[in-house]
C-alpha cells in the first residue's frame, strides 16, 4: 500500500475556519469610564502575543457571519453556535498569522495570483480597474487584499505544520467507505441537454405551431442521421442555452415535470427524446448521464471517500495543533468575551503597578582628620571620639589648644639617609597615625623613629615579633663590628665555588704526569722496530754509570685563599 498526502482544498480551509470561527453575541459591558474624563477610542478585545482585536475588528466580523448565515439560510440557532466561536476564530487567525511570521510565510505571489484570478472572473482589465470597483462599492482595497492574504497565509501554515502529517492508506479509505456506506446513496438522477423550437407568443397560432413541428421534425432526422447535438443546439435551438449547447442541468426524479420525467428517464445515457409540445414550441431532450440510485461503486465514488476521510482526520489534528500554538503563546481576553478554545495551560500575563526599587542604602565610611596638634584628632562618629579620649579628660580651653598647635614649617631639600630637621615635628608634639586607625593613649604611642634618643617603651612591631638572638662566636675579636671568621664548611664552599667550571676549554680532571724526554726524538713506527743481531738473545750489559733521573715534576699550584 502505498501512502496518499493530499493538499488542502481551499473550500475545506475557509469552512474549517468558519467552523473554528464563531462567537456568541454577549452582551457587552459597559465601557469604564477614564479616570482622565477622555472617551476611549478603541478597545481591545483580546491580545494575541505581539497582535490585537480590536473592538471594530470584532463587530466587522459579526457583521460578515450574519451575511453570509442569511445567505445560506442558516436558522437562528445555528448563527447563535457561530456567534458563540466567533472570538475563538480570530484568535486562531492571530495565532497562524504569528506562525506564519516564525517560518517566514508572507504569501505575496500566492495574494497576487488570487487577485489576478478575481480581475479575470470579473472581466477587467488590470488590477486597477479591480480597486475601482472595490471602492464604488464602498469597500476598502486595502481591507480586501488583506483578508485575502491573511486566507491564503493561513492555508499555506495549515498545509505546512498539519496536513503534511495527515497520511492515510487505500485500505483505510475503503474500510472508511464500507463503514459509511449509506451517506454514499445516491437518489436516480439524469443530466440532460435541450434543443428548443420556439412556436411563437401565442400557442393558439396553428401556423407557427405547424411551422415549429416542422423544424423539430427535421432536427430529430438530423439526429438519427448521426448529427451531433451540441452543434445543432447551437444552430437551430432558441432557447437561452444554445450558447452552452444546449446544456440543461442534473434533475433527481420528481424534480421534473411529470411528462418530461416520463420520457427521459427510461433512457439511457446518450439517448434522446422526440419532440416534446410546450407551451414555448417544441424541445428535444439528450440523456447526457443517467445515474442509477442505490449504493455505487467505490471506485465511482473514490475521490469523494478520500475527501470525506481527509476531512475527519483534519479537523481534530488542526485543533490540536492550535490547542499546542495556545500554549505557548500569550493571550489575553477581555472581561466579558468568552475564548470557547482557551486552553487550561495557557500562559495568561498579569499586570500590575509598577513600583520602583528602594535605593540602596551608602555605605558610611568613618575617616579621620589630622588637624597637626600634639594628639588631638578630630573624628566623624562619637564612637571614635572616644577611643581616642579618655573618658575623665578635662575639656580643653582655646588657650591650651593655640599653645599645642604648631605652625606647618619651610619646605627642606632632604637627602637620602638623612632625616628631617625643620619640617617634621618633634615626638613630643605630634603623633601619626594611619587614617581610620583607632587611638592609643598618649603615653603608649611610640616616639619618632628619626629622633636621636631611643624609646625604652616597646613598640607595637616589637610586641608581636621578638628578634631572635645572633649567637656570638667564640675567641677574640678584634672589633665588634668586623664579621666573625669563617668556619671549616664554609671555607670548603668557598673553595668548590672558586673551582674552575668546565668552560673556554678548562677541566678538573687530574692529568696523568708525563716523564720529560731528555734523549733524541725519535718516531713510534721506529720504535717497534728492533733490529736482530746475536746478541739480541743474551741481556744487554749493565753499566755502572748511573740512569738519568727523570725531571721533578712541578708542584700544582695552590688555590688563592678565599676573600674574608
Amino acid at each position: 500500500m502505498t501512502l496518499r498526502l493530499l493538499s488542502i482544498p481551499a473550500a475545506f480551509v475557509f469552512g474549517t475556519a468558519l467552523l473554528a470561527t464563531s462567537a456568541p453575541a454577549q452582551t457587552r459591558p459597559a465601557a469604564p469610564q477614564s479616570p482622565y474624563g477622555g472617551t476611549t477610542v478603541e478597545d481591545i478585545v483580546a491580545r494575541v502575543n505581539d497582535q490585537i482585536i480590536s473592538q471594530s475588528d470584532y463587530d466587522r466580523a459579526m457583521k460578515e457571519m450574519d451575511q453570509e448565515g442569511k445567505q445560506q439560510g442558516l436558522s437562528m440557532q445555528q448563527l447563535s453556535e457561530h456567534h458563540r466561536d466567533l472570538l475563538r476564530s480570530l484568535i486562531d487567525q492571530q495565532l497562524w498569522l504569528s506562525k506564519a511570521k516564525e517560518l517566514g510565510i508572507n504569501g505575496e505571489t500566492e495574494l497576487i495570483k488570487r487577485l489576478d484570478e478575481i480581475r479575470k472572473q470579473y472581466n477587467m482589465q488590470s488590477l486597477q480597474d479591480l480597486e475601482k470597483a472595490a471602492k464604488e462599492q464602498g469597500v476598502s482595497f486595502e481591507d480586501f487584499k488583506a483578508q485575502i492574504r491573511n486566507g491564503i497565509i493561513t492555508q499555506l501554515v495549515m498545509r505546512e505544520e498539519v496536513s503534511r502529517k495527515v497520511q492515510f492508506t487505500e485500505g483505510e479509505v475503503e474500510r472508511y467507505f464500507e463503514a459509511h456506506k449509506q451517506e454514499y446513496v445516491k437518489p436516480e438522477s439524469v443530466q440532460l441537454s435541450e434543443i428548443l423550437v420556439s412556436s411563437g407568443a401565442n400557442p393558439d397560432d396553428q401556423e407557427k405551431v405547424a411551422a415549429a413541428k416542422a423544424k423539430a421534425d427535421d432536427i430529430e432526422a438530423k439526429l438519427h442521421g448521426g448529427g451531433d447535438f451540441s452543434q445543432l443546439a447551437k444552430s437551430f435551438s432558441d432557447g437561452t442555452t444554445a450558447s452552452e449547447g444546449g446544456a440543461f442541468g442534473t434533475f433527481k426524479r420528481g424534480g421534473l415535470a411529470k411528462v418530461f420525467e416520463d420520457a427521459t428517464f427510461p433512457l439511457k445515457s446518450g439517448e434522446y427524446t422526440d419532440p416534446i409540445r410546450t407551451k414555448q414550441g417544441f424541445v428535444i431532450f439528450k440523456v447526457d448521464q443517467h445515474i442509477a440510485g442505490g449504493v455505487p461503486a467505490f471506485k465511482d465514488v473514490e475521490q469523494d471517500v478520500e475527501q470525506n476521510y481527509y476531512e475527519g482526520r483534519m479537523e481534530p489534528a488542526m485543533r490540536a495543533y492550535l490547542t499546542q500554538m495556545r500554549e505557548e503563546a500569550y493571550i489575553y481576553t477581555k472581561p466579558g468575551f468568552a475564548d470557547t478554545g482557551s486552553s487550561t495551560k495557557e500562559i495568561t500575563p498579569t499586570y500590575s503597578v509598577y513600583t520602583p526599587p528602594s535605593p540602596k542604602k551608602k555605605r558610611k565610611v568613618e575617616r579621620t582628620r589630622f588637624r597637626e596638634t600634639a594628639r588631638t584628632f578630630r573624628q566623624k562618629s562619637p564612637q571614635a571620639e572616644s577611643t581616642t579620649e579618655p573618658a575623665a579628660a578635662a575639656p580643653a580651653t582655646k588657650k591650651d589648644v593655640n599653645a599645642t598647635v604648631q605652625k606647618p614649617g619651610k619646605k627642606e631639600k632632604i637627602r637620602f639617609g638623612k632625616a628631617p630637621t625643620k619640617t617634621l615635628p618633634s615626638a613630643a608634639s605630634t603623633a601619626t597615625e594611619d587614617a581610620g586607625a583607632v587611638q592609643t593613649p598618649a603615653a603608649a604611642e611610640p616616639a619618632n623613629p628619626l629622633d636621636a634618643t631611643k624609646s625604652t617603651e616597646k613598640t607595637r612591631f616589637s610586641a608581636r615579633a621578638k628578634e631572635q638572638k645572633k649567637n656570638k662566636p667564640k675567641g677574640p675579636q678584634l672589633d665588634s663590628d668586623a664579621p666573625a671568621p669563617p668556619d671549616a664548611a664554609e671555607v670548603a664552599d668557598r673553595q668548590q665555588q672558586a673551582a674552575p667550571l668546565g668552560l673556554n676549554g678548562e677541566d678538573t680532571s687530574k692529568k696523568k704526569k708525563g716523564t720529560a724526554t731528555t734523549g733524541d726524538k725519535t718516531r713510534l713506527s721506529d720504535k717497534n722496530k728492533k733490529p736482530e743481531t746475536p746478541e739480541s738473545n743474551h741481556p744487554p750489559a749493565t753499566t755502572d754509570a748511573p740512569a738519568a733521573q727523570p725531571a721533578p715534576a712541578p708542584a700544582p699550584a695552590q688555590p688563592a685563599p678565599a676573600p674574608q
